[in-house]
């Protein structure tokens, strides 16, 4: 069915970028394939249940009849808008690019109906000037005078990215006219001199616009992302309270406070800054604007040295969904959102592109396996929208959303279709070719490359740390150069070429084979995969005298449930020199494996006591401490089963 081959990014033949996305690129089997599946059969055959239920549908159906005049029309006092958002569109968008991208990868004639209804409702719902937002056609306001939270660019950008999809699985413009004229709406109404002169609260339609120009190839598109790029920053944006919010966010809460270019951190909203970041770096890519791609890789690494969890996470505060100060990362508050983690992973992707550089993809696997994967269910049903490092077993969560429960769907149900979406287009962040030859980013068992060199991974990661790379087709006599990431987690590592030791130290992150492949050869690449304790930075106050427990590329947690009499892990110290011992648990949890770890227990509160706070020398000479054996479980997995306490950051015994 896919008639494009290519993913969701896909530079133009004019971008500076030095890496391209492999125009080959399918996931086979293994860790990545079963949780696809998963997407595939559940997440996204159950979607279009889910947007009925929670309204998002109806609003179309009622836009729709509103322009036509049909019987069903909402009358002046009945907007008929359903759901308590203006954004409610978006979701829609979102669950119809993935199902796109899923189809374009698998074809399924169910899913494929039910992507070409949503695409008729769409259609029929756009107003004649191009204009479409349920909400507001609906009467729920004037367009285009509540930007900063009206969220119509940000909706606009999704369906503009649903459309791409769509062309590039199907080849039909149906939906990419939608989007055009759309597209063309939103040109005639923002800029100087125009009817709207600033950008909208909620980054999107920058990355969306890209992706348009580099579909059709009208640099208009191209033009009016650089323009909403270029006035955000200047306080153009209303800073006052407003649709229910009665306290002022600022303008660093939507990044409207400098310029991109005169940024030196991350700041506000974590989605809305790294939507943004991610529309920059497309414009980069483009452009080949230097001075932009310099002030990207100062905002990036700023992120990942003072603002990124463990598990490549982001947004420490629950107020305002926002980035914290340089180091504030409390693990028991953290509120991680899902789609924060999958704006990372866009920003970092797009960044891998551009430079060149494993660092970015370093992270993209972090945060694929942790931040990102922890939202999803196992059953493909259930979902986390807060990803905390630490749940206490008496949590006094605030209902809603923001709870650390797995829950069907959410009143704000960004998150959901933002997964499925990334799943469904999962293969096109595996791999990347250029002019030598083949890079591998991620290692997940298929079949990736282009015309130049196609190769077969075959990987039990991240289980096993052995990844085997057998060529498919390669030129006849033209050297070419595979190129595999040597994960930043790795202390060791073997490569063999045929069986033969390549010796040589990875060079900024990459090992590289250079020869005349021919169809058969094999390139095995052996990661030492020990289980280990990981230190937190020394200035992050939150959890200092404490170590994680890693092991490849995966954050593991203590869950009550896995302790023996279902202890709390907040009772136990890890002892530091103990041997961690790796167990496979075929049978729990989807399959994984589990860490064993010696702890020692803390002491136990004295109910008898008036103050807990004993004199620093008393409470650090204390007796011996009971040992105990406990069992780590992959952070992703938590929350799957039983609720109680879980933690990621444990204290380590004999630090007081």
């Amino acid at each position: 069915m896919n008639t494009d081959h290519t993913g969701p990014v896909h530079p133009s033949a004019r971008a500076v970028s030095p890496l391209r996305p492999a125009s080959v690129a399918h996931i086979e089997g293994g860790f990545w394939a079963e949780r696809r599946r998963v997407n595939a059969q559940i997440s996204l055959a159950e979607g279009p249940a889910r947007l009925e239920q929670a309204g998002n549908l109806a609003n179309f159906r009622a836009a729709a009849a509103l322009r036509t005049g049909g019987a069903n029309a909402p009358s002046a006092s009945d907007t008929g808008f359903s759901g308590d958002f203006q954004f409610q569109d978006s979701d829609v968008y979102k669950w119809l690019e993935a199902a796109c991208w899923q189809l374009a990868d698998t074809p399924a004639e169910a899913l494929a109906a039910d992507v070409e209804a949503v695409v008729e409702l769409i259609a029929a719902a756009q107003r004649e000037d191009g204009y479409l937002h349920t909400y507001y056609q609906l009467g729920g306001g004037v367009p285009w005078t509540e930007l900063g939270w009206g969220h119509e660019l940000y909706c606009a950008g999704h369906l503009i990215q649903a459309a791409v999809a769509h062309h590039r699985a199907t080849g039909s413009d149906r939906l990419l006219d939608v989007a055009r004229r759309l597209a063309d709406h939103i040109d005639s109404v923002f800029g100087p001199g125009k009817q709207v002169d600033t950008v909208c609260g909620h980054p999107e339609v920058e990355t969306a616009l890209v992706e348009l120009h580099r579909t059709i190839d009208e640099k208009r598109y191209l033009d009016l992302a650089r323009y909403f790029l270029e006035r955000r920053g200047h306080g153009t944006l209303s800073s006052g309270a407003d649709r229910g919010h009665d306290r002022d966010p600022g303008p660093e809460y939507w990044q409207d406070h400098t310029p991109i270019r005169a940024a030196d951190e991350v700041t506000g909203h974590a989605v809305r800054q790294l939507y943004l970041l991610a529309g920059a770096a497309d414009l980069a890519a483009e452009t080949g604007d230097t001075e932009l791609r310099t002030a990207l890789e100062r905002l990036w690494r700023d992120m990942v040295t003072t603002k990124t969890y463990l598990t490549g996470a982001v947004g420490s505060r629950h107020d305002w969904e926002a980035f914290g100060d340089a180091h504030e990362l409390p693990a028991d508050r953290a509120y991680a959102e899902t789609c924060a983690a999958i704006a990372s992973i866009h920003f970092s992707w797009r960044m891998a592109l551009l430079t060149g550089e494993a660092r970015y993809s370093d992270l993209v696997e972090r945060t694929l396996f942790n931040g990102f994967l922890a939202g999803a269910g196992l059953d493909g049903r259930t979902w986390l929208y807060v990803n905390p490092l630490h749940r206490r077993a008496r949590s006094h969560e605030r209902p809603g959303d923001q709870t650390a429960h797995r829950t069907p769907w959410f009143r704000c149900a960004c998150c959901p279709p933002n997964v499925m979406r990334l799943l469904a287009a999962l293969p096109h962040y595996m791999a990347t070719t250029d002019d030598s030859g083949l890079r591998l980013h991620q290692y997940a068992t298929g079949l990736y490359g282009g015309d130049g060199l196609t190769v077969r991974v075959t990987t039990e990661y991240p289980w096993d740390g052995t990844v085997t790379v057998t060529v498919e087709h390669a030129p006849s006599t033209l050297p070419r150069t595979l190129s595999l990431r040597l994960p930043a987690w790795c202390a060791d590592h073997t490569l063999t070429v045929n069986g033969t030791t390549v010796e040589g130290e990875a060079e900024a992150g990459w090992l590289t084979v250079t020869r005349a492949f021919t169809p058969g050869d094999t390139v095995r690449l052996d990661l030492a995969m020990p289980a280990r304790l990981t230190a937190p930075p020394a200035r992050v106050d939150a959890v200092r005298g404490c170590a994680a427990v890693e092991r490849g590329p995966l954050v593991y947690c203590l869950e009550q449930t896995d302790q023996p009499d279902r202890l709390d892990p907040d009772g136990v110290a890890v002892v530091p020199d103990a041997s961690l011992t790796v167990r496979s648990r075929p049978e729990l949890l989807g399959g994984v494996n589990t860490v064993s770890v010696t702890g020692s227990l803390l002491p136990a509160e004295d109910p008898s006591a008036d103050w807990p706070y004993p004199p620093y020398a008393s409470a650090a000479s204390g007796e011996p401490r009971e040992s105990v054996e406990l069992t780590a479980v992959p952070y992703y997995a938590w929350a799957n089963r039983e609720a109680g306490a879980m933690r990621v950051w444990l204290p380590l015994a004999g630090r007081g």
